[in-house]
């Protein structure tokens, strides 16, 4: 009886991911904040400040290559200790840079690959490892970190910003994920797999050997080459969706406080609708993860969350307002909380669980190059518009345009006969 009453270690793994996703991406996502001040003080216009952004997202997803294999034989816990110390003396750095090269250098370069080791890839990756049949709530509830920190640091950020000055701001994001990252890593986030451990995915008995979609051989340990990745049609499907779809949600991301404040909003308010924003990605990523383990084929469930994404655009559109600001931010949050479950589900539905971080390490790599092209596409677009409206509009489409990609997916057995 004792056995049964024990938690089982996987749901440590999906505690010590939230919060570390909670640190990392509630940093990343509160630099929109930092955007027009450093725009003023250096006279550097708005495309000079988002391609800080867009170099951080690229060298994000070169790291992701590299990690993506690591994750898979190696436990989380050093790789995140490790993107903590670098990631907080990254922050500190841009806070004192002075010249577009060193911002760079610090934001762009050191900043990106260190907090590739914090990222989605690193934790969903091992949560993955731990969970078949709850996979989709697991990898929702671990993934609900990324919207948890931008609810919580955002608006702090921004208040900061306004009454000390932006200087400090960077500070004190580099001292929480300092002092966060290294003591959560080392706590919780040290064992590699259940099979190493003595235990089975989701604290079973025995081996699961057929999943609830009906897929046989899910524990299977295939070692996929990149070479077969890269012949498969899928993966080039899901490639090209979540590349787009996270080009638009950089450029929203980077872009909306100051799309807010040239439209008059107080800036308080501007900051505050990224942590609405985190709210409704807070709700949509347990709704999404946990819709997706009731579905016959988690692609449905992606598609709605992408079309959702474009109705939140619509609405960022008609924001004149404080009130129109934050509902747009809920309901584009929500829409956007389906990508961080959705990319692992996806994956390991059609590629298995063993091989999780290698395909997902490669998924990154192409989804971080089409998201470092969002903001710097974003500011260069207002830069010779004078607005941003533009931008909006082609977030739309593309969203759309997402939607159906992703519905284009076989299923795994296709997958299977494929490869």
């Amino acid at each position: 009886m004792g056995e049964r009453k024990s938690i089982f270690w996987g749901w440590y793994v999906v505690m010590g991911a939230f919060l570390v996703t909670s640190i990392s991406y509630g940093a990343r996502y509160s630099f929109g904040v930092f955007v027009k001040p450093m725009s003023l003080e250096y006279g550097w216009s708005r495309s000079v400040v988002s391609l800080g952004a867009s170099i951080n997202m690229m060298v994000y997803s070169l790291s992701a290559i590299f990690l993506g294999r690591m994750i898979d034989r190696v436990a989380p816990r050093w790789i995140i200790t490790a993107g903590a110390i670098f990631g907080s003396l990254s922050y500190i750095l841009t806070g004192l840079a002075g010249s577009p090269l060193c911002f760079y250098l610090a934001y762009g370069v050191l900043c990106g690959a260190s907090t590739a080791c914090l990222g989605l890839l690193v934790v969903n990756s091992s949560v993955g490892k731990w969970f078949v049949r709850k996979r989709g709530i697991a990898i929702g509830i671990s993934t609900m970190g990324v919207s948890f920190g931008t609810i919580a640091l955002a608006p702090l950020a921004g208040y900061i910003v306004k009454n000390y000055d932006w200087h400090y701001g960077f500070i004190f994001l580099a001292a929480l994920i300092a002092l966060i990252g290294v003591s959560l890593s080392q706590l919780l986030m040290g064992r590699t797999n259940p099979e190493s451990y003595g235990f089975f995915p989701d604290g079973e008995r025995r081996e699961p050997q057929i999943l609830e979609t009906g897929h046989v051989g899910e524990e299977s340990p295939l070692q996929l080459s990149s070479k077969v990745i890269f012949q498969n049609s899928q993966f080039w499907i899901l490639s090209a969706t979540f590349a787009l779809a996270v080009m638009t949600l950089m450029a929203v991301f980077v872009h909306q406080v100051a799309y807010a404040l040239d439209r008059n909003i107080d800036d308080v308010v501007a900051a505050s609708s990224l942590g609405a924003l985190g709210f409704g990605g807070f709700c949509g990523q347990f709704f999404f993860g946990w819709f997706s383990d009731r579905l016959k084929d988690v692609k449905y469930s992606a598609a709605l969350g992408i079309i959702v994404m474009a109705a939140g655009m619509v609405l960022l559109l008609q924001a004149t307002t404080a009130q129109r600001l934050y509902l747009y931010a809920l309901v584009y949050g929500f829409g956007y909380g389906s990508l961080g479950p959705m990319m692992p589900i996806l994956i390991a539905d059609r590629f298995g669980r063993h091989v999780l971080g290698h395909v997902y390490g490669w998924l990154t790599f192409f989804m971080g190059m089409g998201g470092g092209l969002g903001p710097f596409l974003g500011g260069l677009i207002y830069d010779w518009s004078g607005s941003y409206t533009y931008v909006w509009q082609a977030n739309i489409m593309i969203l759309i345009g997402c939607a159906c990609l992703i519905l284009a997916l076989r299923s795994r057995r296709g997958l299977e006969r494929e490869t």
